[in-house]
């Protein structure tokens, strides 16, 4: 029945395969043998899946000791904020071991956590070792080891006499408390100003905090002494933090902490429609190119004087280019604005050498395992220059159908990135002026701050520029983030 259970949960609220519950089954097996040898309470806790939270899929209490619970918690919501050795271990994959945690309901524990990990050492769950703290014993034995400056704390945060509590009025957040009948006790300046506005009423001292804010009503209701309640209004979103006040097992009042996340969220929505926007405005933009690109072939096929071919040949190779940055942009899954250069030249340098079949050219793509990723900004400039370096390669290098191969290399170092574009062709003995340089020269120095000049070879051309590394461009080495 208990594996039922487990495996119901499982598949109502995890991500886990068939063969990850299974392994959780045979844990779950164990789980009463080690309650009772270690006197201890023992849990497997899951992620859930379409939150930050866990759940409790399966439990086992030490035989003939008076229970920490008083209910099963087996189906229960676990929280980051009251369980962190939990999510710990979750996280990093290692043991945990917390001296004071909070069960539940509401009772301080030592717990110990240990994940759960598949046959691919993935963590699909964690085992939990819970003891009781017995208090009264450290109070009769070690009376000064437990805490030491209680008048001190007092007089910060407010004594019996009444004294303002000065560190609950600096907090942003709510602060709340009530008594066993939910009325209002204290609430901190955040709170009165959040009660005040929410319920219209300035009397709020010994008032049924659920009355004034009926919203609220759900979290008293939850019977967990401690619980996370998120909450989303008609033009607010909460964050609910409850913890239930017990003396001798008996319910004394609640703390409430509302974290107020409007502004927060607000942001984040905003954030979201600016991101849809900049992409539907690249969507366009590259649409807009494909336009222009189409009507200058119709141009070229509707018949063009022979000397006017290529220029139209090379402007169609120019927005080509630019497109190309954008349709990187709309693939790119993280909807951000970087764009993969290495990539970005090699779709260019590709479509060119595909789009001119009489040359016999091999083309290398060079970047030592690093991933060099710039503004869309900046990748139009470079696109422009890779398409105006190869494409005069592919015109001058290699006369008369010879084959050779292209060479584009991108060299990182700390401070600065170097492109260069080689070939083992015919060779040049002096730049000559022309429109592809120019656009080249203007774009390196005016776009990328940055160098261009030829080398001198035996064989073939070689250019190169240079331009520094900022926060526009970011150099990633693969290789060592494989490694590591």
């Amino acid at each position: 029945m208990k594996d039922n259970r487990l495996e119901q949960l499982c598949n109502a609220y995890t991500d886990l395969t068939v063969s990850d519950i299974q392994v959780l089954k045979k844990v779950a097996s164990t789980l009463q043998l080690y309650a009772d040898l270690s006197g201890a309470y023992m849990f497997i806790d899951c992620k859930m899946s379409h939150n930050e939270h866990a759940i409790i899929v399966a439990e086992a209490f030490p035989k003939k000791i008076d229970s920490l619970y008083g209910n099963s918690v087996v189906g229960k919501i676990v929280f980051d904020t009251f369980e962190p050795g939990v999510f710990y271990s979750y996280r990093t994959g290692k043991k945990s071991v917390i001296r004071q945690a909070v069960t539940q309901e509401g009772k301080p524990v030592e717990q110990s956590v240990v994940p759960i990990k598949n046959d691919s050492q993935e963590v699909i769950g964690v085992l939990i070792q819970e003891k009781e703290i017995d208090y009264p014993d450290i109070y009769q034995n070690e009376p000064q080891s437990l805490f030491f400056g209680q008048d001190a704390i007092d007089y910060v945060l407010g004594d019996q006499r009444g004294d303002m509590p000065i560190i609950s009025d600096l907090l942003m957040e709510i602060c709340l408390l009530t008594d066993q009948d939910n009325r209002l006790t204290y609430a901190n300046p955040a709170g009165v100003k959040f009660i005040t506005e929410m319920s219209h009423n300035e009397e709020l001292l010994q008032k049924n905090l659920v009355e004034l804010l009926p919203f609220i009503k759900p979290v008293f209701d939850q019977l967990d002494d401690v619980f996370v309640f998120e909450l989303s209004l008609e033009n607010k979103y909460l964050v609910v933090k409850k913890l239930r006040l017990r003396k001798k097992d008996k319910m004394s009042g609640t703390i409430l902490v509302i974290q107020d996340l409007t502004e927060l969220r607000t942001k984040e929505k905003e954030l979201m429609m600016k991101s849809v926007v900049i992409q539907e405005i690249h969507h366009r933009v590259k649409n807009n190119l494909q336009t222009v690109a189409s009507l200058l072939r119709l141009q070229m096929r509707n018949g063009l004087p022979e000397g006017s071919k290529p220029y139209f040949h090379d402007t169609l190779n120019r927005i080509y280019s630019i497109s190309s940055v954008y349709e990187i942009i709309l693939a790119n899954e993280d909807a951000d604005d970087d764009v993969d250069i290495v990539k970005l030249t090699g779709k260019i340098c590709s479509s060119m050498v595909i789009n001119d079949p009489h040359k016999k050219v091999e083309l290398v793509i060079q970047s030592n395992g690093n991933c060099i990723l710039t503004s869309s900004r900046k990748a139009v400039s470079i696109a422009l220059i890779v398409n105006e370096l190869v494409q005069n390669s592919l015109k001058h290098a290699f006369p008369f159908e010879a084959s050779g191969e292209i060479i584009v290399d991108f060299q990182a170092s700390k401070d600065s990135l170097a492109l260069h574009i080689s070939d083992n062709g015919v060779g040049m003995k002096k730049p000559k002026s022309s429109l592809g340089l120019e656009i080249v020269d203007n774009l390196v120095v005016n776009d990328l701050n940055g160098e261009f000049h030829y080398l001198p070879e035996i064989i073939g051309t070689h250019a190169v520029i240079t331009f520094p590394v900022s926060p526009e461009v970011v150099i990633y080495d693969e290789k060592e983030n494989l490694n590591s």
